[in-house]
């Protein structure tokens, strides 16, 4: 017989915590107490943030911390109390002696919780399965988020063009054309729309290869460029995340033939992506056109090369979150989840190529949510 898991229990900041930040819908930059009972939600705060998380919150009610803190120190007189001790006494007051956390639950909170007899089920899966299907105000979010990739991508394409070679590097308004300059170019468009853009990535030629190289040093005339942004919009918290792969000047056949292939496998995907579709499934598309058009995926000495990653992942309040599109899992697609297009190719000597969308999961074609051009040699 299947038992009812017991409420959430989360002790976490919402800078920190997409669970937190889904649970309430309230930013909370310190870790705060939160969980379900009855069907209502608690928050325990500080008065630093008891007033607007009253006003703005999704909780029901909202408790004074000062308040546990004080029950602690008549409790226990020998100890500084802290977020174990007020988990307990909570669990105490509403009589609930067990409680489901997440994986990322703190340790140390843990660890003090059971020494004090309160039970903790970690979670198996996700704390808040219904986090991965997207009501409309998320996925509007979502798009927001990549509206601001879009801009990030426009301001580095403006300096790309304008940017002349001089030998072995570019230049524009006299000064040598870096990954640092675009990137800040970049963030700065994606501030100005409301978005925070950080990690970003503007990788050329073989730092490329490797796809979460953040990339560093000056930018090559005739290397392609791959350059992801996944700003977090700073009014609702959702991200976007989109890839685009530029070159200035002239490719050369091979580095052509790369992105031709990325190109068409990300179509392949999309094609086959809807509900009820596996995601191993999907990623095999993906594996098929690049097999058919001979790029080799090996695993050598100083790293792999080819198509060595998954083709997409879950994108909300976190920029991975479930759902996964790779070859290593299975995963059915839910309608309205929103899901990552991102093929890759890596060939050092050649350079590196990744292309991403974003969608939402639908009973037929997905739905775009992001939207920026795929013209990528600038001459």
């Amino acid at each position: 017989m299947n038992r009812t898991p017991p409420p959430p229990l989360l002790y976490a900041d919402t800078e920190h915590s997409a669970d937190a930040l889904y649970f309430g819908r309230v930013n909370v930059p310190d870790a705060f107490v939160a969980f379900a009972r009855n069907g209502r939600k608690y928050a325990v705060v500080g008065a630093l943030e008891f007033g607007r998380v009253k006003r703005t919150s999704d909780f029901d009610v909202v408790l004074p911390l000062e308040r546990y803190l004080q029950r602690a120190r008549e409790t226990w007189p020998r100890k500084v109390p802290g977020g174990a001790e007020v988990i307990f006494l909570l669990g105490r007051e509403f009589k609930q002696r067990r409680f489901t956390v997440p994986a990322d639950f703190p340790a140390g909170v843990y660890a003090k919780l059971a020494a004090l007899g309160l039970k903790l089920d970690v979670a198996s899966g996700p704390l808040f399965p219904a986090r991965e299907i997207k009501t409309p105000a998320e996925a509007a979010a979502i798009r927001q988020g990549n509206r601001c990739s879009a801009l990030g991508f426009a301001a580095a394409e403006r300096i790309l063009r304008a940017s002349q070679p001089r030998g072995r590097t570019l230049r524009h308004r006299g000064e040598v054309v870096t990954s640092e300059k675009l990137k800040f170019a970049i963030e700065t468009a994606c501030l100005e729309a409301g978005a925070m853009s950080l990690n970003t990535i503007v990788a050329g030629g073989d730092q490329a290869c490797d796809p979460h190289e953040r990339g560093s040093g000056p930018l090559r005339p005739g290397e392609l460029i791959v350059i992801d942004v996944f700003p977090r919009v700073t009014a609702t918290g959702y991200h976007g995340d989109m890839t685009r792969t530029f070159l200035r000047g002239r490719a050369t056949d091979a580095q052509r033939a790369i992105v031709a292939a990325v190109r068409e496998a990300q179509l392949a995907a999309l094609r086959e992506i809807r509900a009820g579709v596996n995601g191993r499934d999907v990623h095999r598309k993906v594996v098929a056109v690049f097999d058919a058009r001979g790029f080799e995926t090996k695993r050598t000495a100083k790293g792999s090369v080819g198509f060595f990653h998954g083709t997409g992942h879950g994108l909300g309040l976190a920029v991975h979150e479930p759902p996964r599109m790779s070859g290593m899992v299975d995963y059915i697609l839910k309608q309205n989840s929103v899901v990552t297009v991102e093929p890759g190719l890596y060939y050092p000597g050649i350079g590196g190529c990744r292309i991403e969308d974003v969608v939402q999961v639908t009973a037929a074609k997905p739905r775009m949510l992001s939207d920026y051009h795929y013209e990528w040699e600038l001459r």
